[in-house]
C-alpha cells in the first residue's frame, strides 16, 4: 500500500474527479427540489452542511479508474449520497443525536416526524433516479443495499444497551450498516464502465473493506476526537448505550472492576463515568487495537485493486485507503 501510505487530504483525493463533483452537486440540488417547503427546508440543511462525500467520490473515482465516459456516474453518484443522507436523517431520530457534521441535526431543529418524513422523500427520490438509469444490474445492487443497511440499522437496535455484544456481532453490524454502501458505490462505479464480474468483485471488496475501516476510525475518534473536529459529541456511543469495538476489546481484557463498570455503562448509558472508561480504554490498548484493525481493512483495500491501470484515479483510490485511517474527523 506503499501509494496508500503517502499524505493524503480529501482536496488532494478529488482533485481528478473535481468537475465531476461539481456536476454531481448540481444534480444533487436539482433533484432535491420539491414543492412543499419544509422538504426543502430539510434537505437544503443536509446538504448545505456538506460532509465527506466519500460515497459519491467513490462512485466517480471507480467509473473513472475503469476507463468510463458518460455521464450516469452523476447521477448514481447522487443517488447513493442521497440513501447515505436518508439514513443519517433516520440515524438521529432513532439515536436521538444533537449534533452532526458541527451543527445541530435536522431532528433537533426540525423535529423527529418531519426529518423521518423528508428521509423517506429523500429515499424515494433515490430510486426514481436509479429507474432513470434504464440498468435492471444498477437497480439489484442498489435495492439490495438498502435492504442490509435497513437490516443493520434493526441489528444495531438489538445490540444498544447490551454489553454482551461480540465482535463478530459489532463487525456484522459495520459491514451492514456502514460498508454495504460504499460496497454498493465502488460496484456501480466499475459496473457502468462495462467491466467484467470478477472487477466488479474487486471493486467491491474495496470498497466493503474501506468501509468498515472508516467506521472503525469513526469507532476511535469517539473516544480520542475533538468535538469541533468530529462534528458530534465525544462519548455520543457511549450515551447511547453502543457497545462498539474499543468497549468490547476493554470488556475481554479489562480488569474486573473496569468491565463491571463498561457493562454498567452500556446497559444504562451512564457517560458520568465518561472519563473513567476513557482511562481504561486507553490504558488497555483498544484504541490501539481498534486502529490495527481498520489499518487491515484499508490494506485489504488497496490490495483488492492492484490489477487497476496506474493513474491519476488509482492513486486517489488508494490515498482513500491512508485517509481512511490517518484522519481526525
Amino acid at each position: 500500500m506503499s501509494a496508500a501510505r503517502q499524505p493524503a487530504t480529501q482536496n488532494t483525493i478529488i482533485q481528478p474527479i473535481s468537475a465531476d463533483m461539481d456536476a454531481v452537486n448540481d444534480v444533487i440540488r436539482r433533484q432535491l427540489y420539491s414543492e412543499v417547503p419544509l422538504v426543502n427546508q430539510i434537505a437544503e440543511y443536509i446538504i448545505s452542511a456538506g460532509g465527506k462525500r466519500i460515497r459519491p467520490v467513490l462512485v466517480l473515482l471507480m467509473a473513472n479508474a475503469h476507463g468510463y465516459r458518460g455521464t450516469h456516474h452523476h447521477d448514481l453518484a447522487a443517488v447513493v449520497e442521497f440513501i447515505h443522507t436518508a439514513t443519517l436523517l433516520h440515524d438521529d431520530v432513532v439515536d436521538e443525536s444533537s449534533l452532526r457534521r458541527g451543527r445541530k441535526t435536522a431532528n433537533a431543529l426540525f423535529g423527529n416526524a418531519a426529518s423521518v418524513l423528508v428521509g423517506d422523500f429523500v429515499y424515494s427520490r433515490a430510486f426514481q433516479m436509479m429507474v432513470n438509469v434504464g440498468n435492471m444490474r444498477v437497480m439489484q445492487i442498489l435495492a439490495d443495499a438498502t435492504n442490509v443497511i435497513a437490516e443493520g440499522e434493526v441489528l444495531q437496535l438489538l445490540n444498544m444497551h447490551d454489553p454482551d455484544v461480540t465482535e463478530e456481532r459489532y463487525l456484522q453490524v459495520i459491514r451492514s450498516k456502514t460498508a454495504k454502501l460504499f460496497e454498493a458505490a465502488t460496484q456501480l462505479g466499475a459496473l457502468i464502465a462495462g467491466a467484467s464480474d470478477p472487477v466488479i468483485d474487486a471493486a467491491a471488496e474495496y470498497g466493503r473493506s474501506l468501509g468498515t475501516a472508516f467506521q472503525l476510525i469513526d469507532d476511535v475518534l469517539d473516544y480520542s476526537g475533538n468535538a469541533s473536529d468530529i462534528g458530534k459529541n465525544v462519548g455520543d456511543d457511549l450515551r447511547e448505550g453502543k457497545p462498539t469495538l474499543p468497549l468490547i476489546y476493554l470488556m475481554q481484557h479489562g480488569t474486573p472492576g473496569q468491565r463491571e463498570l463498561v457493562r454498567a455503562c452500556i446497559e444504562t448509558g451512564d457517560e458520568q463515568h465518561f472519563d473513567e472508561i476513557l482511562s481504561a480504554i486507553t490504558g488497555s490498548g483498544a484504541l490501539d487495537y481498534t486502529r490495527r484493525e481498520a489499518e487491515k481493512n484499508a490494506q485489504q483495500a488497496a490490495n483488492a485493486i492492484q490489477g487497476l491501470p496506474a493513474g491519476d484515479f488509482k492513486d486517489s483510490l488508494l490515498q482513500l485507503c491512508a485517509f481512511a485511517v490517518d484522519r481526525n474527523h
